[in-house]
């Protein structure tokens, strides 16, 4: 009689997990339905190739980029793959059809040879993140 009521209880949860699954998929699919309005994050370049430089040397880049999208783009958060390499973001939202910046800057000290430092963007676009490269090489003063 136990295991008849535990396998009836086991059986009620998983109809009750998926009538709440199936509930929550219908409410994706409605969001989904006009992804063509969200913000579309498109980069001049993509990688930026700062040649060679001497160890020690700091090297600057502009990253520019437009919203090319239909809503107001915005950037939540840039990360570089070492922690030599600084992003540095606009805060503000990027309307539709406007362009701005992510300024990069890579210090070379004690990093000697061929560089390829990515950068993370995460914005409100789809897919949710993008990354533009910073490469080069550092050599030996």
């Amino acid at each position: 009689m136990k295991k008849l009521f535990l396998a009836l209880m086991a059986a009620g949860m998983l109809m009750v997990a998926c009538n709440n699954q199936s509930g929550s998929t219908a409410s994706n699919d409605t969001s989904a339905t006009a992804p063509g309005d969200k913000p579309v994050m498109k980069f001049e370049k993509e990688t930026h190739d700062f040649g060679k430089i001497k160890d020690g040397e700091k090297v600057t880049y502009e990253y520019k980029f437009t919203n090319t999208g239909k809503s107001p783009l915005i950037i939540t958060d840039a990360k570089a793959s070492c922690g030599c390499t600084i992003p540095e973001w606009p805060k503000e939202p990027i309307k539709p059809g406007e362009s701005s910046k992510i300024k990069v800057t890579f210090n070379s000290a004690g990093k000697v040879g061929l560089q390829d430092k990515q950068i993370l963007v995460t914005a409100n676009t789809t897919p949710a993140q993008n990354i533009v490269h910073l490469i080069g090489e550092v050599t030996l003063k």
